[in-house]
């Protein structure tokens, strides 16, 4: 990622292949009372599905998603405050839609895991929009798999969608030593760019954060240029294997980091070949506004023209290898609240 990067998860210090675009076989939804879909046929018959949200059911499913709620702003000058409000997500359609509104919102300053004293709890905070943040966290997690989200992203100078994963739980040290994976990531699509093509932003990022705790962390990823589709759906994907993780857009490869190429710098981490990415990690989907990350970039801060503004998640799938499932896959796909 830009070095910008580091700044999106600085206070963050106490707490925290191949896919194709939609086909036939992907449009096959898990049975509703069993984990029973088929894997489908590109994947290979050493994948099987563990896990699966379709948004099929008429509202946001609550076993397997928890909201973030406060107006933090990430620890890097976000400016949206998050919600557990329909008007910021639902299920509409099939699909999940999480919406960024322009309009003054006061909340928490922290975020939960923030809120140490009665003054934490009591502080609040005003951003100019709001939105929504979604995850699995004492809900779900895994350690390796691939996971897969088919998902439409917002547009414009300022947007920050992201798809990524946070350690269940912080066993070689505060962020980042536990690790982070960002699955996807995109900043500004839309705006002009002198390194895209038309002149338009139209990268998108994946990136590992490792090392030791804030400020002594480090990143490392790669980036790749989105290809318009028909309906504007993509396919983004991960695929973490012990000691290697590889990303993924609509089935093509652009980027792989191995153990090689990350390390842990604190005591306990340093015991293990491949840490920090060798234990459980939850899902999150969130759509941020502004944060250094997208404001310092292209054309600038945030335009406030075209909003309010949604990022479309169609499905969000976990594969893992039959002997990683046999082994770990009741114990590691639903945990109990943290």
């Amino acid at each position: 990622m830009p070095n910008l990067m580091s700044f999106r998860f600085k206070a963050v210090f106490s707490a925290f292949v191949l896919s194709f675009p939609a086909t036939a076989a992907y449009s096959a939804s898990l049975d509703e009372t069993a984990m029973v879909a088929s894997t489908p046929a590109h994947l290979g018959e050493e994948w099987e599905l563990v896990w699966s949200d379709e948004f099929n059911n008429e509202a946001i499913d609550s076993d397997n998603w928890v909201f973030d709620v406060d107006c933090w702003g990430g620890g890097n000058d976000e400016r949206q405050c998050y919600t557990d409000r329909p008007e910021n997500a639902r299920v509409e359609d099939g699909v999940l839609k999480i919406t960024a509104i322009q309009e003054w919102m006061r909340g928490s300053a922290l975020p939960s895991q923030l809120r140490k004293t009665k003054e934490d709890a009591e502080a609040l905070k005003v951003q100019p929009f709001s939105s929504a943040k979604l995850s699995t966290k004492g809900k779900h997690a895994w350690k390796y798999g691939r996971f897969e989200v088919r998902a439409k992203l917002p547009e414009g100078q300022g947007t920050w969608p992201a798809i990524w994963m946070l350690p269940a739980d912080e066993k070689y040290g505060a962020w980042a030593a536990s690790g982070e994976i960002d699955i996807l990531e995109a900043v500004n699509l839309g705006a002009k760019c002198r390194k895209c093509k038309d002149g338009k932003e139209d990268r998108i990022f994946g990136t590992l954060h490792f090392g030791g705790e804030w400020p002594k962390n480090f990143y490392k990823g790669g980036e790749t240029h989105l290809k318009p589709t028909e309906d504007g759906f993509h396919v983004f994907a991960v695929e973490w294997k012990e000691g290697e993780i590889s990303w993924f857009v609509d089935g093509e490869k652009y980027s792989t980091l191995t153990s090689r190429d990350w390390r842990s710098s604190t005591r306990e981490g340093r015991k293990s070949k491949h840490a920090p990415f060798d234990h459980e990690f939850f899902l999150i989907l969130n759509f941020a506004v502004g944060g250094h990350l997208a404001a310092d970039k292209n054309e600038k801060g945030i335009s406030t023209e075209g909003f309010p503004k949604s990022m479309y998640v169609d499905w969000a799938r976990v594969y893992q290898l039959k002997d990683v499932a046999g082994q770990n896959g009741a114990a590691q796909n639903t945990r109990g609240t943290f």
